[in-house]
């Protein structure tokens, strides 16, 4: 999916990449996954985070695994969430994705390189246009931004075989994101008050249309912001 092209940066995500897999089996107890699938540590291997951060920032902040601001009171997400979360979602290749909450991109990246296509929802429109030309000049084709209500999801291109919320819904799933994922398909959502007790949920919606849902992790994400009808 990408250009791939001679990156100083390689053994630095190699290294993350490497932390990734150690948390992984450190966070077993709570997620039930000791390991994380090799296609997902490749996919984050071959992403270049430091494109993603705006201004300039060593390639060693870049490529810790914090959570690092981006301005608008968002953040790139921790490295070792995002490989988690899109373990979560168990891609074998050539599912169409929905995201809500484009942020800077980084995940939608991620997400790219595993699937044939990511529609992703932002709400601000600052973020959605600096995210769809990193995406773009990275040479990421099978993404698709549209500012908008993430809780409202993107019905247009509806059913989803999996569907990724990177802020925290304060409150039932909305029944929007429910609706437009596929029989069979996946979701990760974190759920819980701001900044309080949160955790990220794995929802299943199973061939007859029923959908449940388990927590798998504490986390910390901003709200997920929605307009009301």
């Amino acid at each position: 999916m990408t250009n791939h092209q001679t990156d100083p940066a390689g053994a630095l995500r190699a290294r993350l990449v490497a932390e990734i897999a150690f948390e992984a089996a450190d966070t077993a107890f709570w997620t039930g996954r000791d390991h994380f699938a090799d296609k997902v540590l490749d996919a984050l291997a071959r992403v270049p985070r430091q494109a993603f951060i705006p201004g300039e920032v060593p390639l060693e902040v870049a490529y810790a695994n914090h959570p690092h601001p981006i301005g608008h009171g968002q953040t790139i997400s921790q490295p070792y969430i995002v490989a988690l979360m899109t373990d979560l979602l168990d891609l074998k290749g050539g599912e169409r994705v929905l995201e809500v909450g484009t942020g800077c991109g980084y995940q939608c990246a991620v997400l790219a390189e595993l699937t044939a296509h990511v529609y992703s929802v932002e709400r601000l429109p600052e973020l959605a246009a600096t995210a769809q030309a990193t995406l773009d000049r990275l040479g990421y084709s099978n993404t698709d931004i549209v500012v908008g209500d993430g809780s409202r999801g993107w019905a247009a291109h509806a059913p989803y075989d999996g569907i990724l919320v990177t802020a925290c819904q304060d409150g039932p799933i909305p029944k929007a994101l429910i609706e437009q994922l596929a029989p069979g398909g996946r979701m990760v959502i974190p759920l819980g008050a701001p900044f309080s007790n949160q955790m990220l949920h794995l929802g299943l919606k199973d061939k007859k249309d029923r959908f449940a849902h388990r927590p798998v992790l504490p986390v910390a994400f901003v709200p997920l912001v929605s307009k009301p009808d």
